[in-house]
């Protein structure tokens, strides 16, 4: 599984990163207050040895209690938040929808898949683009989106900040979807302005749509 262990190893990396600016802090901050190692070692309930291994980002089993507590024992606080950076791994239904799309393409048209933002230290990526001649489009597959507003605001950033002239939104033929799409029609046609059976024409003729649309197959 090639794209789980991508994701796995981008987290490590972070936590690799994550530690070692901890371990930073500490320093910095114990130093700051002419503190010795034993004094804030022996505050913390641990050896000096180990808060030496911590200082020197030595501590591979640095866990968020030990760490906060670390931190207050020099005077800091710890502060953790998550935010959206890169596509999540996706199981085989996504996959699947994504391949519809495909299917129903111009051989003509190129097709990629997981397309980062042409954005350095962005994660952030496109499930899939497709490229004719001299144009191209994003696309974004869900198979059961639940916050539609705060789906279309995430397209709208990724758009903006990714430069992509239109979007597709990729939803699986459900009845869920259909009534999603129904309660939020006029709504959605401001950001999704091209009618998806529209657009699929133009994609199956290898066409270039021109205007964001959404497609459900």
């Amino acid at each position: 599984m090639p794209t789980r262990e991508r994701l796995v190893d981008r987290g490590r990396v972070d936590a690799r990163a994550i530690t070692a600016e901890i371990a930073r802090e500490v320093k910095l901050a114990r130093l700051g207050h002419s503190l010795a190692q034993a004094d804030v070692a022996r505050a913390a309930g641990i050896s000096q040895s180990t808060w030496s291994r911590i200082e020197r980002g030595q501590a591979s089993n640095l866990t968020i209690l030990r760490a906060s507590s670390l931190l207050a024992v020099v005077g800091l606080r710890l502060h953790a938040r998550a935010y959206p950076a890169g596509s999540p791994l996706r199981d085989d239904a996504h996959g699947a929808l994504l391949a519809r799309l495909r299917g129903r393409l111009h051989p003509s048209l190129r097709w990629r898949t997981e397309v980062p933002l042409a954005l350095k230290g962005d994660l952030r990526a496109w499930d899939a683009t497709i490229a004719g001649e001299r144009w191209s489009l994003a696309v974004e597959a869900e198979m059961r989106p639940r916050d539609l507003q705060t789906l279309c605001r995430r397209i709208a950033l990724k758009q903006r900040d990714g430069e992509m002239p239109a979007v597709v939104l990729l939803l699986a033929d459900t009845r869920h979807n259909r009534e999603l799409v129904r309660d939020h029609g006029d709504d959605l046609r401001v950001s999704f302005p091209l009618p998806g059976a529209r657009a699929l024409e133009l994609l199956r003729a290898g066409a270039n749509p021109g205007a964001s649309s959404i497609i459900r197959l």
